[in-house]
């Protein structure tokens, strides 16, 4: 039974750290890292490596998979692979960490950010049509599943099919999650997932570039090992990267593989019990399409009512909040949290508030952002359908991560629940 509000005073502090998503390791690995150190292959060849990717491709649905360094190198290649030339605009998800967008900029290329849908907290496609009004010329697209939820792929793929442009799916959070039966990963030109620390499998770090492409996985296996030449002394014809993955990390990976759909179910059922907990309150969690997609429920997150928020307010590294009865803030929450030893976080700042990109071009729905005349829109400023031309901004508002690690036991959950019951008290 959940614990109530008048019960705060009672609680301590968790007296190890109750993390958002901490890796779960469960033996097996070791036997993987074991032989790669019996066998003496603790480089960028390997048996693990070899069955890392197949385990990958026969998940995801992609006929080849190559195995990286990090999720962030795959998404480059795939960049690189859509030929981005410098100058050259290329549509982004706004409201998702910057690794989904720096590769892009890697290549000298310019991301112009897409709005967010309230869906599904995803590149909202009218948005993305807008955009396509507004900057015809574009070819590329790349687009993030946020936390582990898919966005409505199949829209944002047949936009980007009438425009004639490449879409490089960025499916780093959403591993095991489904949309329409098929799994997120293989909906893209170009794939890419991660297996960085706390995804829903993880290798400590490591990533992977999935495509049907048998001619497009073997150009990132060569430009991911220094683009070396078929010739007997080190040959370089062009630029190269130091990306391959590790024998060893590759190891852990395969350790992590048959536990996939266990984490995901330990994940959904903390996502169901928060959703239970919080019942009464003038909350939300983050939203998915019931109808169309299954999650990997990697993130639970939490959205608060407009009208239940008190104030506050958010500098570059700062937050200011005016307690107030009956409502309450992400500031005033995730303070609570840390006071009692459990790791909460903001949401994705989206990307076109972030001053590295303040500059770039960010499109809404309604065609409205700062587009070709860089107007600012406020979060106060409403479309025609009565919400915030900028939602991305406004789920930054109101929204957090609250602790969702699968070794988070029922107690420990039960007291995340009663600390943020207790903020609108």
């Amino acid at each position: 039974m959940f614990l109530t509000q008048n019960l705060k005073s009672t609680i301590t502090p968790f007296p190890s750290k109750l993390w958002l998503s901490s890796p779960t390791m469960h033996g097996t690995e070791l036997k993987y890292v074991q032989e790669a150190y019996d066998t003496n292959w603790m480089s960028t060849v390997g048996e693990n490596i070899n069955e890392v990717e197949k385990l990958a491709s026969s998940k995801v649905g992609c006929r080849y998979a190559v195995a990286l360094s990090c999720g962030t190198a795959a998404l480059h290649m795939a960049v690189k692979l859509a030929g981005v030339r410098p100058g050259e605009k290329v549509f982004c998800s706004d409201m998702t960490f910057d690794a989904t967008v720096n590769p892009v900029v890697y290549e000298d290329g310019v991301p112009v950010f897409i709005d967010t849908e309230y869906d599904t907290w995803n590149m909202d496609p009218a948005a993305l049509e807008k955009a396509f009004e507004l900057y015809p010329g574009v070819r590329v697209v790349v687009a993030a599943h946020l936390y582990g939820t898919p966005g409505k792929i199949n829209e944002l793929r047949k936009v980007c099919g009438e425009h004639g442009a490449v879409l490089i799916e960025d499916a780093a959070e959403s591993l095991g999650a489904t949309y329409q039966g098929i799994q997120t990963g293989s909906f893209g030109d170009y794939n890419a997932i991660s297996f960085n620390g706390n995804k829903i499998i993880t290798g400590s770090s490591g990533g992977m570039f999935l495509t049907d492409s048998l001619e497009d996985a073997n150009k990132v296996r060569k430009w991911s090992t220094q683009s070396r030449e078929n010739a007997p002394w080190y040959q370089h014809e062009e630029l190269g990267y130091n990306y391959r993955m590790s024998n060893v990390i590759a190891g852990i990976v395969r350790g992590q593989f048959s536990y996939l759909e266990e984490h995901i179910a330990q994940k959904k059922e903390i996502y169901y019990r928060y959703q239970e907990g919080f019942q009464g309150l003038p909350v939300r969690m983050n939203p998915f399409d019931q109808e169309n997609s299954e999650p990997n429920y990697w993130l639970s997150c939490l959205l608060i009512d407009e009208e239940a928020m008190c104030r506050q307010v958010r500098g570059e590294q700062e937050a200011l909040f005016v307690p107030e009865h009956g409502k309450s803030c992400p500031t005033e929450i995730l303070e609570t949290l840390a006071k009692y030893n459990a790791e909460g976080r903001p949401i994705w700042k989206p990307m076109h508030m972030q001053p590295v990109y303040r500059m770039n071009g960010f499109v809404t729905r309604e065609g409205n952002g700062r587009g070709k005349t860089n107007a600012y829109i406020s979060g106060g400023s409403l479309g025609q359908d009565g919400r915030p031309l900028d939602v991305g901004m406004d789920i930054f508002h109101r929204g957090l991560c609250l602790p969702s690690d699968n070794k988070m036991t029922k107690e420990q959950q039960d007291i995340v629940i009663a600390l943020v019951r207790s903020c609108f008290e």
